[in-house]
Protein backbone atom coordinates (compact mmCIF):
# COMPACT_ATOMS: atom_id res chain seq x y z
CA UNK A 1 0.00 0.00 0.00
CA UNK A 2 1.06 3.58 -0.58
CA UNK A 3 1.93 5.25 2.70
CA UNK A 4 -0.30 8.29 2.32
CA UNK A 5 -1.31 10.50 5.20
CA UNK A 6 -4.25 12.08 3.41
CA UNK A 7 -5.44 10.70 0.07
CA UNK A 8 -7.74 13.63 -0.60
CA UNK A 9 -4.92 16.09 0.01
CA UNK A 10 -2.72 14.09 -2.36
CA UNK A 11 -5.41 14.23 -5.00
CA UNK A 12 -5.76 18.01 -4.59
CA UNK A 13 -2.01 18.35 -5.04
CA UNK A 14 -2.13 16.28 -8.22
CA UNK A 15 -4.93 18.49 -9.54
CA UNK A 16 -2.81 21.55 -8.77
CA UNK A 17 0.18 20.09 -10.63
CA UNK A 18 -2.13 19.49 -13.59
CA UNK A 19 -2.82 23.22 -13.69
CA UNK A 20 -6.43 23.22 -12.51
CA UNK A 21 -5.66 25.29 -9.42
CA UNK A 22 -8.63 25.14 -7.07
CA UNK A 23 -11.08 24.30 -9.83
CA UNK A 24 -12.84 20.94 -9.73
CA UNK A 25 -11.86 18.40 -12.36
CA UNK A 26 -14.36 16.42 -14.39
CA UNK A 27 -15.25 12.84 -13.51
CA UNK A 28 -13.06 11.36 -16.23
CA UNK A 29 -9.96 13.21 -15.03
CA UNK A 30 -10.78 12.39 -11.41
CA UNK A 31 -10.99 8.69 -12.25
CA UNK A 32 -7.71 8.91 -14.18
CA UNK A 33 -6.00 10.46 -11.16
CA UNK A 34 -7.30 7.67 -8.91
CA UNK A 35 -6.06 5.05 -11.37
CA UNK A 36 -2.68 6.74 -11.65
CA UNK A 37 -2.15 6.66 -7.89
CA UNK A 38 -3.12 2.98 -7.94
CA UNK A 39 -0.62 2.27 -10.73
CA UNK A 40 2.13 4.10 -8.85
CA UNK A 41 1.43 1.98 -5.77
CA UNK A 42 3.13 -1.07 -7.29
CA UNK A 43 6.32 0.68 -8.48
CA UNK A 44 7.17 3.43 -6.01
CA UNK A 45 10.30 2.82 -3.93
CA UNK A 46 10.88 5.74 -1.54
CA UNK A 47 14.38 6.37 -0.27
CA UNK A 48 15.92 9.36 1.49
CA UNK A 49 19.18 10.49 3.07
CA UNK A 50 20.16 13.48 5.20
CA UNK A 51 23.16 14.81 7.10
CA UNK A 52 23.65 17.68 9.56
CA UNK A 53 26.32 20.38 9.28
CA UNK A 54 27.26 23.52 11.15
CA UNK A 55 26.47 26.64 9.15
CA UNK A 56 29.19 29.27 8.77
CA UNK A 57 28.19 32.80 7.80
CA UNK A 58 30.67 34.89 5.81
CA UNK A 59 28.11 37.63 5.17
CA UNK A 60 24.29 37.69 4.69
CA UNK A 61 24.63 36.35 1.15
CA UNK A 62 27.57 33.97 1.57
CA UNK A 63 27.41 30.76 3.64
CA UNK A 64 29.57 27.66 4.06
CA UNK A 65 28.68 24.13 5.14
CA UNK A 66 30.88 21.08 4.85
CA UNK A 67 33.22 21.91 1.97
CA UNK A 68 30.56 23.89 0.10
CA UNK A 69 30.66 27.68 -0.33
CA UNK A 70 27.48 29.34 -1.60
CA UNK A 71 26.83 32.91 -2.57
CA UNK A 72 23.07 33.44 -2.85
CA UNK A 73 20.82 36.26 -1.69
CA UNK A 74 17.69 34.07 -1.74
CA UNK A 75 19.33 31.22 0.20
CA UNK A 76 20.70 33.73 2.69
CA UNK A 77 17.18 35.00 3.37
CA UNK A 78 15.90 31.46 3.77
CA UNK A 79 18.65 30.57 6.26
CA UNK A 80 18.55 33.84 8.22
CA UNK A 81 19.08 33.14 11.92
CA UNK A 82 20.15 29.51 11.36
CA UNK A 83 23.18 27.91 12.97
CA UNK A 84 22.95 24.47 11.38
CA UNK A 85 21.92 23.10 8.04
CA UNK A 86 20.53 19.77 6.85
CA UNK A 87 21.49 18.39 3.45
CA UNK A 88 18.63 16.25 2.17
CA UNK A 89 17.94 13.95 -0.76
CA UNK A 90 14.88 11.86 -1.62
CA UNK A 91 13.59 9.78 -4.52
CA UNK A 92 10.56 7.70 -5.54
CA UNK A 93 12.79 5.23 -7.38
CA UNK A 94 13.43 4.27 -10.99
CA UNK A 95 10.20 2.26 -11.26
CA UNK A 96 8.17 5.47 -11.44
CA UNK A 97 10.23 6.73 -14.39
CA UNK A 98 9.80 3.40 -16.17
CA UNK A 99 6.03 3.43 -15.67
CA UNK A 100 5.69 6.98 -17.00
CA UNK A 101 7.90 6.13 -19.97
CA UNK A 102 5.75 3.10 -20.86
CA UNK A 103 2.55 5.12 -20.58
CA UNK A 104 3.95 7.90 -22.76
CA UNK A 105 4.28 5.40 -25.63
CA UNK A 106 0.63 4.39 -25.50
CA UNK A 107 -1.37 7.24 -23.95
CA UNK A 108 0.12 10.68 -23.39
CA UNK A 109 -2.84 11.78 -21.23
CA UNK A 110 -2.14 8.93 -18.82
CA UNK A 111 1.54 9.87 -18.77
CA UNK A 112 0.79 13.52 -17.96
CA UNK A 113 -1.48 12.58 -15.07
CA UNK A 114 1.07 10.07 -13.78
CA UNK A 115 3.66 12.84 -13.78
CA UNK A 116 1.38 15.02 -11.65
CA UNK A 117 0.50 12.23 -9.23
CA UNK A 118 4.17 11.25 -8.84
CA UNK A 119 5.07 14.89 -8.13
CA UNK A 120 2.39 14.98 -5.42
CA UNK A 121 3.70 11.74 -3.90
CA UNK A 122 7.25 13.06 -3.87
CA UNK A 123 6.17 16.30 -2.19
CA UNK A 124 4.26 14.39 0.46
CA UNK A 125 7.22 12.07 1.10
CA UNK A 126 9.59 15.02 1.49
CA UNK A 127 7.18 16.61 3.97
CA UNK A 128 7.10 13.37 5.98
CA UNK A 129 10.90 13.16 5.97
CA UNK A 130 11.19 16.77 7.05
CA UNK A 131 8.87 16.15 9.99
CA UNK A 132 11.07 13.23 11.08
CA UNK A 133 14.16 15.45 10.87
CA UNK A 134 12.34 18.19 12.78
CA UNK A 135 11.52 15.80 15.61
CA UNK A 136 15.16 14.72 15.80
CA UNK A 137 16.40 18.31 16.07
CA UNK A 138 13.65 19.57 18.35
CA UNK A 139 15.11 17.75 21.35
CA UNK A 140 18.26 19.87 20.92
CA UNK A 141 16.30 23.10 20.77
CA UNK A 142 16.47 23.57 16.99
CA UNK A 143 13.64 24.29 14.58
CA UNK A 144 13.59 23.78 10.83
CA UNK A 145 13.02 26.27 8.04
CA UNK A 146 11.43 25.27 4.72
CA UNK A 147 13.60 23.14 2.44
CA UNK A 148 15.34 25.06 -0.31
CA UNK A 149 16.57 23.31 -3.45
CA UNK A 150 19.32 24.25 -5.90
CA UNK A 151 17.66 26.15 -8.70
CA UNK A 152 15.42 28.22 -6.40
CA UNK A 153 16.05 31.94 -6.79
CA UNK A 154 19.76 32.57 -7.27
CA UNK A 155 20.81 29.36 -5.50
CA UNK A 156 22.67 27.90 -8.48
CA UNK A 157 21.85 24.45 -9.86
CA UNK A 158 25.59 23.84 -9.89
CA UNK A 159 25.42 23.20 -6.13
CA UNK A 160 23.21 20.18 -6.76
CA UNK A 161 26.36 18.21 -7.59
CA UNK A 162 28.04 19.13 -4.29
CA UNK A 163 24.98 18.21 -2.23
CA UNK A 164 24.68 14.84 -3.96
CA UNK A 165 28.40 14.10 -3.55
CA UNK A 166 28.36 14.89 0.17
CA UNK A 167 25.30 12.67 0.68
CA UNK A 168 26.79 9.99 -1.62
CA UNK A 169 23.35 9.82 -3.22
CA UNK A 170 24.36 7.31 -5.88
CA UNK A 171 25.29 4.75 -3.25
CA UNK A 172 22.80 5.58 -0.50
CA UNK A 173 19.55 6.10 -2.44
CA UNK A 174 20.43 5.31 -6.07
CA UNK A 175 20.21 8.93 -7.22
CA UNK A 176 22.55 10.21 -9.93
CA UNK A 177 22.84 13.34 -12.04
CA UNK A 178 23.78 14.08 -15.64
CA UNK A 179 26.22 16.78 -16.76
CA UNK A 180 23.20 18.99 -17.48
CA UNK A 181 21.98 18.62 -13.84
CA UNK A 182 19.10 16.27 -14.66
CA UNK A 183 18.49 13.78 -11.87
CA UNK A 184 17.87 10.09 -12.38
CA UNK A 185 15.37 8.92 -11.20
CA UNK A 186 13.63 12.13 -12.25
CA UNK A 187 11.09 12.06 -9.41
CA UNK A 188 13.76 13.03 -6.90
CA UNK A 189 14.72 16.06 -4.82
CA UNK A 190 17.82 17.48 -3.20
CA UNK A 191 17.55 20.38 -0.78
CA UNK A 192 19.09 22.22 2.11
CA UNK A 193 17.08 22.87 5.26
CA UNK A 194 18.16 25.48 7.77
CA UNK A 195 17.91 24.91 11.53
CA UNK A 196 17.84 27.68 14.12
CA UNK A 197 16.91 28.13 17.76
CA UNK A 198 13.95 30.41 16.94
CA UNK A 199 10.66 28.68 16.19
CA UNK A 200 9.29 30.84 13.39
CA UNK A 201 6.85 28.11 12.31
CA UNK A 202 7.56 28.36 8.61
CA UNK A 203 5.36 26.39 6.25
CA UNK A 204 7.09 23.12 5.33
CA UNK A 205 6.60 23.74 1.62
CA UNK A 206 8.00 27.26 1.83
CA UNK A 207 6.78 30.76 1.06
CA UNK A 208 4.83 29.72 -2.05
CA UNK A 209 2.39 27.73 0.10
CA UNK A 210 2.25 30.14 3.04
CA UNK A 211 -0.38 32.89 3.39
CA UNK A 212 1.58 34.90 5.97
CA UNK A 213 2.54 38.03 4.03
CA UNK A 214 4.26 40.03 6.82
CA UNK A 215 6.95 37.48 7.73
CA UNK A 216 10.46 38.97 7.85
CA UNK A 217 11.81 35.70 6.43
CA UNK A 218 9.47 35.73 3.44
CA UNK A 219 11.09 35.67 0.01
CA UNK A 220 9.49 37.24 -3.04
CA UNK A 221 7.18 34.69 -4.67
CA UNK A 222 5.61 36.89 -7.31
Amino acid sequence: MLETGNKEMLKREAVRYLGYGRHAVDEQTSALIDRSFSDLQSVVNRKSIYRFFDLEWIDPEHVCFGNVHVTSKSLGRNLRGCEKIVLFGATLGIGVDQLIRRKSLTDMADAVVLQACAAALLEEYCDMCQETIAEELRSGGYFLRPRFSPGYGDFSMEHQKSVMQILDCAKTIGLTMTDSYMMSPTKSVTAVIGAGTSDIRCHTKGCEACEKQDCVYRRNTT
